[in-house]
C-alpha cells in the first residue's frame, strides 16, 4: 500500500514516499556506492569498462545499474552496442542537500525558505 503524507507547509503539498524509498534502496548497497563512486570519478564509462574498475560479472553489474537507473541515480546512453553510464549528480545533490532534511522537521524547526 502506497501512502502519501501530508507535510506541514505553508502550500499544504503531499510528498509522494515511494520515489525516496526506490532511492535509498538503491543507495543501500555497497556495490551500488562504489559503481556510483567509480562513475564520480571517470564520468561517462562504458558497461564493458565497468566490469572491469568493480570487478563483477556482467550480469550482476547489470542488476545494480537497472537498480540505480530505475531510481534516476544514474543515466545510460547507448552508443553503437555499448552502453555507457554517468551519475546523476542533480538527483544526488537533491538527496543530499536541505531538501529531504527538511521534510522530517517540526514546522517550527525548519530554516526559513526549507521545503518551498
Amino acid at each position: 500500500m502506497i501512502r502519501e503524507l501530508p507535510v506541514l507547509s505553508q502550500t499544504q503539498e503531499t510528498v509522494n514516499f515511494t520515489s525516496y524509498e526506490a532511492k535509498f534502496k538503491a543507495l543501500a548497497d555497497q556495490k551500488r556506492l562504489q559503481i556510483m563512486y567509480e562513475l564520480t570519478q571517470k564520468g561517462s564509462v562504458c558497461v564493458c569498462d565497468l566490469v572491469e574498475i568493480v570487478n563483477m560479472p556482467q550480469s550482476k553489474l547489470s542488476y545494480h545499474l537497472k537498480i540505480l537507473l530505475d531510481a534516476g541515480l544514474i543515466f545510460r546512453e547507448t552508443k553503437g552496442t555499448w552502453s555507457y553510464y554517468e551519475l546523476n549528480h542533480t538527483e544526488v545533490n537533491r538527496l543530499l542537500s536541505p531538501e529531504l532534511c527538511c521534510i522530517f522537521r517540526k514546522l517550527e524547526d525548519r530554516p526559513s525558505g526549507c521545503c518551498t
